[in-house]
């Protein structure tokens, strides 16, 4: 789905932020990137998306060398950016306003994905009435409906309590199985990383280092507390320090 291959990238009049980084996404694997602020993690996803380009290397999407990789890609940044000013619909409603589906058409379609994300109830209210897992719910499904294969999210559940954040956790790991899609997710929880990835990525100035969630699924936000994810994570703690 994803191919990275030997890319570089930095800032005008600065050291690369990173260099000659390669790495690979299959079709409907869940792959997580961590690392310390200021390793790349939101700049990769730019880069992905189209609105940056590399000083070097190659980003292959589904086989292929987009000239322009602009519109091939779902993009749920950090904020979810639901616009104020429209309800709950007319947010998820706006990529196929973008790409000029009929409105009428899709009402239905909509209205069933809202019913599955739990937002059925609040179809017609404001971002402003949401809480912030609704807002985090209404901003994914607006990713869905782009109709991409590969969704690159950005820390979609960094700014919550921990408590709606496990509530995330368990409506997400509900509903992937159905959507069949890609997703590279951006964060810097660790538990949160290895509950939901089949792979996890590593990513230090000095590198990138690959990490394998043997966990088999579904899973249950439960697995936090068993000693196999615990092991995962003192692993994976070793592995961010070593690399210090």
């Amino acid at each position: 789905m994803l191919s990275i291959k030997e890319l570089t990238y930095g800032f005008e009049a600065g050291r690369p932020i990173f260099e000659n980084l390669s790495l690979d996404v299959k079709p409907g694997e869940f792959v997580s990137l961590i690392g310390p602020s200021g390793s790349g993690k939101s700049t990769m996803f730019r880069l992905i998306t189209g609105l940056l380009e590399p000083d070097h290397g190659e980003i292959i999407i589904d086989g292929k060398l987009p000239e322009n990789r602009l519109g091939h890609i779902g993009y749920m940044p950090q904020k979810d950016l639901l616009l104020p000013w429209r309800t709950v619909f007319d947010n998820v409603l706006l990529p196929l306003e973008v790409g000029k589906s009929n409105r009428q058409g899709k009402a239905q379609e909509i209205r069933a994905w809202l019913e599955r994300f739990g937002l059925a109830d609040y179809e017609q209210a404001y971002p402003k009435q949401l809480s912030g897992g609704m807002r985090q719910r209404a901003a994914f499904l607006r990713t869905i409906m782009t109709g991409k294969n590969l969704l690159l999210l950005d820390e979609p559940f960094g700014a919550l309590d921990s408590l709606t954040k496990r509530k995330m956790h368990s409506w997400l790991l509900g509903i992937w199985g159905e959507l069949q899609k890609t997703i590279m997710f951006i964060t810097h929880d660790l538990e949160e990383a290895i509950l939901l990835s089949d792979r996890i990525y590593l990513m230090k100035r000095t590198g990138i280092w690959e990490f394998k969630v043997h966990l088999p699924r579904p899973r249950s936000p439960e697995l936090i507390y068993q000693q196999t994810l615990i092991s995962m994570r003192k692993e994976l703690e070793w592995l961010i320090h070593r690399e210090s």
